[in-house]
């Protein structure tokens, strides 16, 4: 799998923290996000947080919307993450080539509303509840690790921070 050339967006309902989105954003860039949605006004200045240390926010467009219906990319189907009863367990799950991630806010739930036109509904069996930022992480990953990703050195000299230059003898 191609990581830039996956067809994966976000959408975010009512995100609370500006840090949390922050670090969405640098794991969208990582995990080759093509666009993150948002609802609310509580979000604003997320993209002025550190937490996005890469820059993301610049690559990948940050859009507040009124209706995350409105902007499921063509084609997508979507995807609500959330502890719900009656919701798929996250290791069961086979991901779309084609998803629109939907992810609730911090301190609280999506709303029967949402999970209504969503496709599917899916969770990570915790202990607890995790943050959104820990949340959108484990997605992405549990997507990448289920797919037929590109390894090797030449991955791992392009991904890795420029003061890593360490290699296993």
């Amino acid at each position: 799998m191609n990581i830039a050339k996956q067809k994966i967006s976000i959408g975010l309902v009512n995100p609370k923290n500006p840090v949390n989105v922050a670090s969405i954003l640098r794991a969208a860039g990582c995990y080759g996000v093509a666009s993150v949605f948002y609802t609310g006004e509580r979000y604003r200045f997320a993209k002025d947080f550190n937490a996005d240390t890469k820059a993301f926010h610049k690559v990948i467009p940050t859009v507040g919307v009124d209706c995350l219906r409105d902007v499921v990319p063509e084609g997508s189907s979507v995807v609500a993450v959330e502890l719900v009863e009656g919701a798929t367990p996250l290791p069961s799950f086979n991901h779309p080539e084609n998803a629109f991630y939907l992810l609730g806010p911090e301190d609280g739930s999506i709303g029967e509303d949402v999970l209504s036109w969503c496709d599917h509904v899916v969770y990570v069996p915790t202990y607890s509840c995790m943050n959104l930022a820990a949340t959108a992480n484990v997605l992405l990953y549990d997507r990448l690790a289920k797919s037929e990703y590109i390894s090797g050195d030449a991955l791992i000299r392009q991904s890795r921070d420029t003061n890593n230059k360490t290699k296993i003898r």
